[in-house]
């Protein structure tokens, strides 16, 4: 994220200046969780889903969430960091919650604190992209199926080492799978794929997190049939098309999985129905 002002527990200070201790548990442990938001011409954009997850999030992590912790405060404090920041018309932010410091695995202190960061953003983030993502899949790790898999947790040690293996591999995106060997999601991404005019995400049981734009398509009403189903990579190479989504991107289409193609008729119909009026 860029250096600029930064807002901490509602405090906005340079983001140069040392707030952390050696006993944050967030550093310690991820004790804790994020949201990565789009801001456009001072609005956060899909914010009801974005704090109904951070919502659901803390109540698993079992916070004791303070009555002042709603959208519209956080909104607020949101729309005035990428103000002072220079940047209302197009920000990516994001907002870290972590538990209070003290003790060691088990907590002695279930108070939330919190940091928002913001960042600029260029107007090409609404523009499909145009060539196509390569993607393969991260062979070195498996995401759990369980109440905390579809966290956006701070302790994302499996998506760090699945970009740096992308990185290494000349790949756009890594697909990390679960302990079934089906399809969980990628790094920052859900996955989607269509074939014979129907689209497939998998379900949240399957390990993936518990993504906002996934939420809003499987929310919208679409041309395509848009269902949950359990993916496996015999799913991916015998697909149409695949495409990914997240908050900031929003459909990234995919030209490459392994030696196979693929095309992008849906992801665009799809890109101009999702940002339709929005640009």
């Amino acid at each position: 994220m860029q250096v600029g002002l930064i807002c901490y527990n509602g405090r906005f200070l340079p983001g140069s200046e040392p707030i952390f201790t050696a006993d944050n548990r967030s550093f310690r442990y991820g004790d804790g969780c994020f949201e990565t938001m789009k801001v456009y011409q001072g609005q956060v954009l899909l914010s009801d889903l974005h704090f109904e997850r951070l919502a659901t999030s803390m109540n698993r992590l079992h916070f004791d969430v303070p009555l002042n912790f709603t959208k519209d405060y956080f909104t607020g404090l949101i729309t005035e960091l990428c103000a002072r920041n220079g940047l209302s018309r197009l920000a990516r932010v994001r907002l870290t919650v972590f538990r209070s410091n003290g003790g060691f695995y088990d907590p002695v202190d279930n108070t939330p604190n919190f940091i928002i960061q913001s960042a600029e953003l260029t107007r090409r983030i609404f523009e499909l992209n145009e060539e196509g993502l390569t993607i393969d899949v991260f062979p070195d790790a498996r995401k759990s199926c369980d109440k905390l898999s579809s966290i956006k947790s701070n302790n994302c040690l499996a998506y760090v080492m699945a970009s740096m293996y992308a990185r290494q591999n000349q790949l756009d995106e890594a697909i990390l799978l679960n302990h079934h060997n089906r399809i969980a999601d990628t790094t920052i991404a859900n996955l989607f794929v269509v074939r014979d005019g129907q689209i497939m995400t998998p379900p949240l049981s399957e390990g993936g997190v518990c993504g906002v734009m996934r939420k809003h398509l499987l929310r919208t009403e679409l041309p395509f049939k848009l269902e949950e189903y359990p993916l496996s990579i015999t799913d991916l190479e015998k697909a149409d098309e695949i495409f990914l989504t997240n908050a900031i991107y929003g459909i990234r289409w995919v030209g490459r999985f392994r030696n196979n193609r693929y095309g992008n008729a849906a992801a665009t119909i799809l890109h101009e129905v999702l940002f339709e009026g929005v640009i």
